[in-house]
């Protein structure tokens, strides 16, 4: 058997959000699953996360890592299982399905408005000369867990609204920094609301039989 087989890929980033330009690039995620022979091998070290950058990017998890970051709710995995879907096969398809069970209101919460916060501190120091990367994804990542957590699911690609307009202005930099301050803070204090109306919960066994039915299967 192969040293990894992918089970899943996914077109991220702008072209996913609904926000690319004619100068965006290609982003994809992937999910691989390294053979349990290999993994119980003496002296088997494998790659648990793969990163490709060029035209291209390309960034791709074994199965077993992809599903631990997945559980603590990052953003980024997260968005795996809602981005449109390049390659996938029948395991790959069973895994999207997963979300419900994935995430919890708080970790989401916590995860999203750190991802955010994060993205702040770029934008303020005008991180690579790429302000406007970091006000958009600043604002995004505050409209998906609004969405997540008043509804329990999200879409990867942001909806036609008022703020999906301010986006793409953003994206061009049409903006002042205290407008992305304020309304940043204006969307947190809104899914802090949702937050505690959220009655969601995971459901980690769910998530660890199919861990261990991969790994049996992938032998």
């Amino acid at each position: 058997m192969e040293d990894k087989i992918q089970i899943l890929k996914v077109l991220v980033g702008s072209r996913a959000h609904g926000l690319a330009d004619e100068n965006s690039d290609y982003d994809y995620r992937a999910v691989y699953v390294v053979p349990t022979s290999k993994l119980l091998s003496l002296g088997y070290k494998y790659e648990a996360t793969q990163w490709i950058e060029g035209k291209e990017d390309n960034t791709s998890w074994e199965l077993g890592h992809f599903l631990q970051l997945a559980t603590h709710c990052n953003p980024t995995i997260l968005e795996v299982f809602k981005a449109p879907v390049v390659e996938v096969n029948e395991d790959g398809l069973k895994l999207r399905q997963l979300f419900p069970y994935i995430w919890n209101p708080q970790q989401t919460f916590d995860a999203f408005t750190g991802y955010g916060y994060n993205q702040r501190k770029k934008f303020l120091e005008d991180k690579d000369n790429r302000r406007n990367k970091y006000a958009v994804a600043y604002i995004r990542v505050l409209l998906q867990l609004i969405q997540l957590l008043s509804k329990e699911d999200f879409d990867v690609k942001i909806p036609e609204c008022p703020l999906k307009t301010a986006l793409l202005n953003y994206k061009k930099g049409q903006y002042n920094i205290g407008e992305i301050i304020n309304t940043a803070e204006d969307l947190k204090n809104s899914a802090e609301i949702y937050l505690i109306k959220c009655l969601h919960n995971a459901n980690i066994t769910k998530v660890n039989e199919f861990l261990l039915d991969i790994r049996k299967r992938y032998w």
